[in-house]
């Protein structure tokens, strides 16, 4: 049974704004509170994609983010207990277009309102996401503040205060904010197969110890369905303790935040591990703590890539995939030492989307090989980095 939400009286609510958006150039959005009654404040960005708005919220790498959905109609296939990419949703907050009717969909168990309201995330709907987006676009995003309440009666001088006062996600760590405190084992869920839900990987050929910087869910099922073990330990983690669980290799996740100030420590992790030379594989954070840690830097996008949609071009193999992506960050192209080979790259701006040590069974991709935005272009990855961990296995052999 589906939990809906109270049905509200639309001409009361025509007449009064519950929700509210202030972004630092002191622009104000007026609309329809959704979710939890709340204010929270953060950086206001925008996702293209149709589809996957509980994977999207729920993936840590919104940590600090308010999220404008591009795409109207968002809410109209309800929620449910599988599709999330984290046990706990560090969103900030939601900008949906249309009011959600009532789910119609198969799977779904509650009213995304429900959902929201359950994991104290604030939202608005009803105003122009259009504008919204165009601004994004065309001044980079802003910090902004979100604000809920059934009275409609908001201090906006305050609310303003709080978004120019917040400093923003640039020198800003929160992949500790976000990463698990302890070590602990995937449960060896596989992903999700219409008709079987999600089954378990009983044979594991290998073990991957996954440092997580924000770490997605799918991200582990994936692994189990290339029959791996998966170790997640905690971003700061040293690596003679990530050495004593005798992986086979180590994967570096995704995660939210400036990447150079999550590599304070990490990167000197990371450098130890290199030395061992483990197969090591990154995605997205992961991708640019790599390249910070061979010789690169990284800078803030003013727009950030945020989507399903994305074209990028594989160098090696002179293919174009369809890929998802969040990102606000990019390594820099002429940062990069020559041992460094650029394997992929964005067709909307040339950006690096991938990276390979010349001499060692380590690369990266800034995209998101598990998300599968329709096509499963990217999937090969997985499949690379198994057998860069089957090569190494062999040669410890003789």
């Amino acid at each position: 049974m589906i939990k809906k939400r109270k049905k509200t009286n639309s001409k009361k609510i025509s007449d009064l704004h519950t929700g509210v958006l202030v972004l630092e150039n002191r622009k104000i959005f007026k609309g329809i509170g959704l979710g939890y009654q709340a204010t929270a404040t953060g950086e206001v960005c925008f996702n293209t994609s149709l589809t996957g708005y509980q994977e999207i919220i729920s993936d840590p790498s919104y940590a600090g983010q308010i999220i404008n959905f591009t795409f109207p109609h968002i809410g109209n296939v309800g929620t449910n207990k599988e599709d999330v990419e984290s046990d706990k949703i560090w969103t900030r907050g939601v900008i949906i277009n249309s009011e959600i009717t009532d789910p119609s969909n198969y799977r779904a168990l509650s009213h995304l309102d429900i959902w929201l309201k359950k994991n104290k995330i604030v939202g608005i709907t009803g105003l122009d996401t259009r504008s919204l987006t165009n601004f994004i676009r065309d001044k980079g995003a802003p910090k902004g503040t979100i604000s809920h309440s059934k009275k409609g009666k908001f201090n906006l001088n305050n609310l303003t205060k709080s978004t120019i006062n917040w400093g923003g996600l640039k020198n800003l760590d929160l992949a500790k904010e976000v990463s698990t405190k302890k070590n602990f084992t995937w449960k060896g869920f596989r992903t999700w197969k219409k008709g079987d839900g999600f089954k378990k990987n009983n044979k594991n050929s290998y073990h991957v110890v996954a440092i997580d910087y924000g770490i997605k869910k799918n991200i582990l099922r994936y692994f189990s369905d290339f029959k791996c073990k998966v170790t997640v330990v905690p971003c700061d983690t040293k690596a003679d303790k990530i050495l004593a669980l005798k992986p086979s290799g180590i994967f570096l996740s995704n995660g939210p935040g400036d990447p150079a100030a999550t590599g304070k420590y990490a990167i000197q992790i990371i450098k130890d591990l290199i030395k061992k030379n483990l197969p090591i594989f990154g995605i997205c954070l992961g991708h640019q703590i790599l390249s910070l840690t061979l010789g690169g830097k990284t800078k803030k996008m003013k727009l950030g890539h945020r989507g399903a949609n994305h074209p990028v071009k594989n160098l090696i193999h002179d293919k174009v995939e369809i890929t998802s992506q969040n990102h606000g960050f990019e390594v820099i192209k002429e940062s990069l030492p020559k041992n460094v080979e650029v394997t992929h790259k964005s067709l909307f701006d040339n950006s690096i989307e991938g990276i390979r040590l010349k001499n060692k069974p380590i690369f990266s991709v800034q995209y998101h090989p598990e998300s599968n935005p329709g096509p499963q272009d990217s999937v090969y990855l997985f499949q690379e980095f198994i057998n860069s961990m089957k090569k190494n296995a062999k040669k410890k052999r003789y």
